[in-house]
């Protein structure tokens, strides 16, 4: 088994806090048709530098039934600005459009094989995995985007068809795990592609 979720694999289910104030697991977006988990926090500048395009992404697909959710995995130890407190004051002031989890234990991020921030697993309504890894080619320039796999994949899904591209490798900064250096990854951690 390779670390990050393979295709056709289910979505292993969470139970974690939410910068709203509640807890969500896996059913709690069940009525969803396509359900886009992604891996993020608050200081990476791929995710902060992207983070208005997988806005224009979340707005564009979410009246189409699709369910957006954000998790946030790092150890605030390593970079205090990705504790779950930073992490509310961030919804706050930026209203973004999805649903934001603390995984303070890291045990989501290691089920699904989180590999960096941001990183991107979409699911069909079987949950069912159809697509991981990045969502644009330049997220930390979004000017030089030329590819927004994510919303390829995304409008594959909504024909019926496969997604042209089912895996590429996240483009961020790695996950920080807690007790380690902060550019350590797991010696299974590999390239998806």
């Amino acid at each position: 088994m390779s670390f990050t979720l393979d295709q056709n694999d289910p979505a292993p289910d969470f139970n974690l806090p939410a910068t709203d104030g509640k807890n969500y697991s896996l059913k709690d977006f069940a009525q969803a048709e396509l359900l886009v988990i992604f891996f993020t926090c608050n200081h990476c500048p791929y995710v902060i530098n992207s983070d208005e395009v997988t806005r224009a992404t979340a707005d564009k697909y979410i009246p189409r039934g699709y369910a957006f959710v954000a998790i946030s995995s790092n150890s605030k130890k390593t970079y205090e600005e990705d504790s779950f407190e930073h992490m509310i004051e961030r919804m706050n002031v930026h209203k973004f459009p999805w649903t934001y989890l603390y995984d303070e234990s890291q045990d989501v991020a290691r089920v699904y094989g989180a590999l960096r921030t941001p990183h991107f697993f979409v699911f069909d309504k079987q949950r069912k995995l159809r697509y991981t890894g990045r969502a644009v080619d330049n997220p930390r320039n979004p000017e030089k985007i030329t590819v927004n796999d994510l919303e390829n994949a995304l409008d594959a899904l909504l024909k019926g068809e496969e997604p042209p591209v089912s895996r590429t490798n996240p483009i961020g900064c790695n996950v920080k795990w807690e007790g380690k250096p902060p550019h350590w990854m797991p010696a299974e951690a590999c390239d998806l592609v």
